[in-house]
């Protein structure tokens, strides 16, 4: 061998050398040892606190994450926190799920179940009882009363009423009333129990949970309300994860989450009823179809809209969008 082709083996072993040196290597990501579960406040943190903590530190200890909550004031605050990665799961209504998949890269995972009766739940339109409000005279749009709404983000407290009562009628809210207030279920419910308004929305789920607390000042007030209306039956709620959670963690999760309050055994008892005290039962597998019946009602919605302001385009656009979701919803043929 020569010395020439000496040298060049040389060269091209130490060229090797150097880019084997040089090439990045994979990045050894660490699963995240914290995770962080969103809660809409309906009442104080430290009330929240009794009710979710014993939920939450039994996620914990099976887990072995550490499991932070997050209060948002709003459904909109949930979204946000969700879009941000400030949080990772949590519980949302399913208007405000829709939102979460759309805009903060969430994905269904999970759903609830009434902890006693049938699945499913009504939003409602309540009045103090003895006030002589009917439903009729609502309708009226007078302009002379008082109304609560719920959140913008609300299922039951919003798009419920806006899609099978106000829109098939071609009644805006904002000019049927004469203030409107936007508030949760819970504080339209004592709003209207106290007077403070006439009507307002509100939903069985709200309704239920107050009567199973079962103190003075809830039973007073649900003695002293009426329902007016109700809507059709609205799913149970969805529990969302972000998307791009480490697989990991979501196992862990999922297998919390499925496991907890199922069976017979005093451990499954007792996790039943922590579960009840947030307004559950076990938890059922779900996944992004949860969310056609809101999406039905919200092309419904679109379409009474474009109807009533005679958009032809708008509702041209709105009727796709129903016939998309309908698409979506009808069962497959077996394979």
């Amino acid at each position: 061998m020569t010395a020439r082709l000496l040298r060049l083996i040389a060269v091209l072993g130490a060229s090797a050398a150097l880019a084997a040196c040089s090439r990045p290597t994979a990045p050894n990501v660490t699963p995240p040892r914290t995770v962080t579960f969103s809660i809409v406040s309906t009442e104080a943190t430290q009330t929240q606190m009794q009710e979710w903590g014993p939920f939450l530190k039994d996620m914990a200890a099976a887990t072995g994450l550490s499991v932070k909550p997050f209060f948002g004031s709003n459904y909109s605050a949930l979204i946000e926190a969700m879009r941000f990665k400030q949080t990772d799961l949590g519980w949302f209504t399913n208007q405000s799920g829709l939102e979460a998949v759309r805009r903060a890269g969430g994905t269904v995972f999970a759903r609830t179940t009434h902890p006693t009766g049938p699945d499913g739940y009504q939003g409602v339109i309540i009045v103090r009882k003895g006030s002589g409000i009917t439903l009729g005279q609502l309708l009226k749009c007078g302009r002379t009363l008082d109304f609560g709404m719920g959140d913008a983000k609300s299922t039951s407290g919003t798009l419920a009423p806006d899609t099978y009562l106000f829109g098939p009628r071609g009644i805006d809210p904002a000019r049927c009333f004469k203030t409107i207030r936007s508030a949760s279920a819970e504080a339209n419910l004592y709003a209207v129990a106290s007077g403070v308004l006439p009507a307002a929305t509100d939903n069985t789920r709200s309704m239920d949970r107050l009567a199973a607390i079962g103190t003075d000042q809830a039973k007073t007030a649900l003695a002293n309300l009426e329902v007016i209306w109700r809507s059709p039956t609205i799913p149970e709620d969805p529990m969302i994860w972000r998307t791009d959670l480490d697989p990991g963690v979501k196992a862990k999760i999922s297998k919390f989450i499925f496991d907890y309050g199922v069976g017979d055994t005093p451990q499954a008892l007792r996790q039943r009823a922590i579960l009840a005290r947030i307004q559950t039962g076990p938890f059922r597998l779900a996944d992004n179809s949860h969310l056609l019946p809101v999406r039905e009602m919200e092309a419904t919605g679109e379409v009474v809209q474009a109807k009533a302001r005679g958009d032809a385009a708008a509702l041209a656009a709105a009727q796709a969008k129903l016939a998309q979701v309908k698409q979506e919803q009808a069962p497959r043929p077996a394979s």
